[in-house]
């Protein structure tokens, strides 16, 4: 499969379950639920890399923008609009890279809907150990492994991308008519995440980091686990450290 054919096929599959949100309020708001609670442990178990200025705009990036709870659907609307302008505009690596960043929304969005229905109830909240035993019992491993390994490989690209000096050039020659043309959604997270690696410098350590620690829970809870990590209810959450400036 191409990588035009790729990202096609995954804004389809976006789009479709973006749309059975929007439709079934019940759903969207057990989805917000389980996503807020899962957005806390994301904030606990890198607590410390949020600290440091050199990975705190990468941090808030990851656990916004691919990993974590945000609506994506604005954004994901913007980018199957121009996807035909694209395909003729950015090389084949920089599509593969977008079609690898919808793929881990819909995969996570899927995720979630399957351990939602292990949970004890959708509309209440749970424990650690509940958490364990439905993500257990969803038995999607290596879904959820793959999941893992497109967080590494969307980072590793956005990395690469922005030692290139035409993308910086790009993206500001983008901004004003990506605005006129109602593309601000998806313009507004390309920059982001341009900056956030930028600012980095170098993202091996932090898409090591991620990846070690990602697995390391992965593989606690398919292991029988019922306290890989503290309650994330139980978390404090603490400001962001100041960015660094590139």
């Amino acid at each position: 499969m191409s990588s035009k054919d790729a990202l096609v096929r995954e804004l389809a599959r976006v789009q479709r379950l973006h749309e059975e949100r929007r439709d079934n309020p019940i759903l969207a708001g057990a989805l917000d639920r389980l996503a807020g609670w899962q957005a806390r442990r994301l904030r606990m178990t890198y607590a410390d890399l949020a600290a440091d200025p050199r990975y705190a705009a990468a941090i808030q990036f990851f656990q916004d923008d691919l990993y974590g709870p945000a609506d994506y659907s604005r954004r994901d609307a913007d980018l199957a609009r121009v996807v035909p302008t694209l395909v003729k505009v950015l090389p084949d690596s920089v599509i593969a890279t977008a079609a690898a960043a919808v793929e881990l929304n819909a995969l996570s969005q899927t995720l979630d809907r399957v351990l939602l229905g292990r949970l004890p109830r959708a509309d209440a909240t749970f424990t650690v150990a509940e958490y364990c035993k439905a993500y257990r019992r969803a038995g999607n491993f290596p879904l959820r492994v793959r999941q893992i390994a497109l967080i590494a490989e969307v980072g590793a690209a956005l990395d690469q991308a922005v030692r290139k000096r035409f993308v910086a050039t790009a993206l500001a020659m983008m901004r004003r008519p990506a605005r006129m043309a109602g593309l601000a959604a998806l313009q507004d997270f390309l920059e982001r995440g341009f900056a956030a690696f930028r600012g980095m410098r170098g993202a091996g350590e932090f898409l090591a980091t991620i990846d070690a620690r990602e697995k390391r829970i992965h593989d606690a809870i398919a292991d029988g686990a019922v306290d890989p990590f503290p309650d994330p209810l139980l978390f404090r959450l603490s400001p962001p450290a100041t960015v660094r400036t590139p």
